[in-house]
């Protein structure tokens, strides 16, 4: 059974599904434009597909920078 790894970091989703012994792909999305600057060390789950043959796809994300806006 996959462990549910939805919205974690990367690193402890990685270690959950290797303690269950699940295997997985990993994929990276970006925004399209660079409006909102995003840190790319930090990656979170956004999607976790399961697989017919018990493997499971993971698309990542980056976390967003939080910026101080100027008034």
């Amino acid at each position: 059974m996959m462990p549910d790894v939805l919205g974690r970091p990367a690193e402890e989703a990685e270690r959950l599904l290797a303690a269950a012994g699940v295997k997985y792909t990993k994929e990276l999305t970006r925004p399209t434009r660079n409006f909102f600057p995003v840190d790319d060390a930090r990656l979170y789950v956004i999607r976790a597909v399961s697989c017919p043959d018990s493997s499971c796809r993971l698309t990542l994300a980056a976390k967003q920078v939080k910026t101080r806006k100027e008034v």
